[in-house]
């Protein structure tokens, strides 16, 4: 990324988001990286672009609710390292789990965007949507977003939601879809002329199937319009250019997976985002199963109405489609479930829009009894203990918070870490050592 910072940095974006989600666990899991460096140096980088991340409300970046002072240390951490604009979602649009990460973004002085997940269902009406966002509202978010991670937006009915926001709220709304069904690139044209104020897009050799609808496509579209965003398409271009061979040598070498770069507007039908996409081909290859993706894909609207409809994003979506996976390959439903498939219908991780299917639930979790308070109520302070187990490692104040993310992979980075520093020490001394005998 950051022989090209300099380029980027001149197009003219709204904001670059770079940090969040699955980077934070990809760069130090595969990369061997730190997470808050690489923030570091990207901040050095742009220095005239906004930064942005992604983050999951109470879960931040993993798959379960945190205390209440590591969601709020976190997010100031966050904002402390170079993040400018943090856009805030639930994967059950409970906003009670979006409360306190908002507040910790807007004490250090970052833009908190405070999302809602779209998805389809019956219970997913208008007056739905427009509930939600004047709670949103008034909860105090300086900005609304749609977040719509398996692209089921379709032109005109984000049209009809954009204009609904739009007369319901007075603070920003922001789209973010994606081109997994083949639409999103209209759908944008609809949202922005029905008053939305901002558009995620992602560069072109890395945009379309599970990702974003192209830049330059966009730009090019509203150009000499009252929707002109006035981005450098010469920069643009010299940008593809270099991403064009990123893109290459990622597919050579499988790391980009082709069939990621389709279009299936059965995603309609499934709604199924992209990177669960991504997680179900390897569940399914790892098993040797791969003939069976088309039963999974079928068998996943199923779950979601057997789990109360829950809208599918991290880590709802790698709950229900876990479970897909284990319907299918098992060969009879709910004989094999997961932990987290129990704790999503018992509500530890927040209220699902309808009541689970009534047998389903007493099925996986054996008629326990589910709780109604907000999930974080139960957790007491975790990150003392958190600050006590990676003491032995700890170089730096966030190395707690990549600790607290992660815990397993934040101990085998840090004992990485400390090899390739004491390697470095060796190297010193042997420089000198040779230069210098004793």
């Amino acid at each position: 990324m950051l022989p090209i910072v300099e380029k980027m940095d001149r197009v003219g974006y709204h904001a670059v988001e770079c940090w969040g989600g699955a980077t934070f666990d990809t760069a130090l899991r595969f990369l061997k990286e730190d997470p808050w460096v690489r923030l570091r140096r990207l901040r050095e980088g742009f220095k005239h672009t906004k930064l942005q991340m992604l983050l999951r409300g109470q879960n931040l970046l993993g798959y379960s609710h945190y205390s209440d002072d590591v969601v709020d240390y976190f997010c100031r951490k966050s904002v402390a390292n170079g993040i400018d604009n943090i856009r805030i979602m639930d994967c059950l649009n409970d906003i009670r789990n979006l409360r306190t990460a908002m507040k910790g973004t807007q004490a250090e002085g970052g833009r908190a965007i405070v999302a809602l997940v779209y998805t389809l269902g019956e219970a997913y009406t208008l007056d739905y949507w427009r509930d939600v966002a004047r709670r949103i509202e008034d909860m105090g978010a300086d900005e609304l977003g749609i977040k719509d991670m398996a692209g089921l937006l379709t032109p005109y009915r984000a049209e009809e939601l954009v204009r609904a926001l739009k007369d319901t709220v007075g603070i920003p709304v922001a789209v973010h879809t994606h081109y997994t069904a083949g639409v999103a690139s209209m759908t944008y044209l609809k949202a922005v002329e029905a008053g939305c104020d901002s558009i995620d897009c992602a560069i072109s050799p890395l945009a379309l199937g599970t990702s974003q609808p192209a830049t330059e496509v966009i730009v090019e579209t509203f150009r000499n319009t009252p929707y002109d965003p006035g981005l450098n398409q010469e920069l643009l271009g010299e940008i593809a250019d270099y991403f064009a061979s990123i893109r290459a040598e990622a597919i050579d070498s499988g790391l980009l997976n082709p069939k990621m770069l389709s279009v299936n507007i059965k995603t309609l039908q499934y709604q199924v985002p992209g990177g669960m996409l991504s997680n179900l081909v390897a569940q399914l290859k790892e098993s040797g199963q791969e003939d069976r993706y088309r039963e999974v894909l079928e068998e996943i609207p199923r779950v979601r109405r057997d789990f109360g409809e829950p809208p599918l994003v991290t880590p709802s979506s790698q709950i229900v489609g876990t479970q897909a996976v284990l319907n299918v390959i098992s060969g009879e439903r709910y004989k094999i479930t997961t932990k987290e498939s129990k704790r999503l219908l018992l509500g530890e991780f927040g209220q699902t829009v309808k009541e689970p299917d009534p047998e389903v639930k007493r099925k996986i979790t054996g008629g326990q009894a589910g709780i109604t308070c907000r999930p974080a109520d139960r957790i007491l302070p975790q990150l003392p203990q958190f600050e006590k187990e990676c003491a032995r490692w700890k170089q730096q104040e966030e190395d707690v918070l990549t600790y607290a993310m992660f815990p397993a992979v934040a101990k085998e980075y840090f004992q990485y870490r400390e090899a390739q520093q004491t390697k470095v020490d060796m190297s010193v001394a042997d420089t000198v050592n040779g230069a210098y005998p004793v």
